[in-house]
């Protein structure tokens, strides 16, 4: 099995050995590291590595800036390291398209899942993407067809891949855009729970 290419970008030098480190024992392949943004865009431009994991603080470009340049670009999904979680941080990242977290100080057990879960998403997200042609559209869609999976999760006890092949069977079968098809999904939710509720309440 091919080994995952990774991109580390953080501008303190232990943390980006400690992390390769880490990423070598489970398995994937770091290509390269940078210490700032910009050096992490110019870096990912080259090199087209499967994920970059990057500090959210970092000089001359932060993290969440330089995600949403690699989210638009549509060259690799990014998972940032962060030890804030400050609501303004974690709404801007939503919007610059991130796609997972990772929490300092971490250990080798929270990587594999985090990274795994990101591009898997990614994956997910450049099918809405190609679907719309707008990142702002396509980042609204995914929003929605989360919400969709979590309910197909939930109420079909679908692992998160099934829920999302499901949404886009449907839109293929229907020739309806995914955003459509997750907006019905959850229409229809909320519809069957408001009438359970209004039941339960009488």
């Amino acid at each position: 099995m091919e080994r995952k290419r990774i991109l580390i970008a953080d501008d303190e030098s232990i943390i980006r050995l400690d992390l390769s480190e880490m990423l070598e024992n489970l398995g994937y392949l770091v290509v390269g590291e940078a210490g700032d943004g910009e050096s992490a865009i110019m870096m990912a431009r080259e090199l087209k590595p499967d994920l970059v994991i990057m500090d959210i603080r970092m000089p001359n470009m932060d993290g969440i800036e330089a995600a949403q340049i690699l989210t638009e670009e549509k060259i690799a999904p990014v998972v940032l390291l962060t030890a804030y979680s400050q609501k303004e941080l974690v709404d801007r990242a939503k919007e610059a398209g991130v796609v997972g977290y990772i929490v300092k100080p971490f250990k080798e057990t929270d990587l594999s899942p985090a990274i795994e879960v990101a591009m898997a998403r990614f994956a997910e997200f450049k099918v809405l993407h190609q679907e719309v042609h707008d990142l702002a559209l396509a980042l609204e869609t995914r929003k929605l067809v989360d919400r969709a999976k979590g309910i197909l999760m939930d109420t079909k006890h679908m692992s998160e891949a099934e829920a999302f092949r499901t949404i886009q069977t449907l839109s293929m079968n229907k020739r309806r855009p995914m955003k459509e098809v997750a907006e019905a999904l959850i229409m229809a939710h909320e519809g069957i729970s408001g009438s359970q509720h209004r039941k339960n309440t009488l």
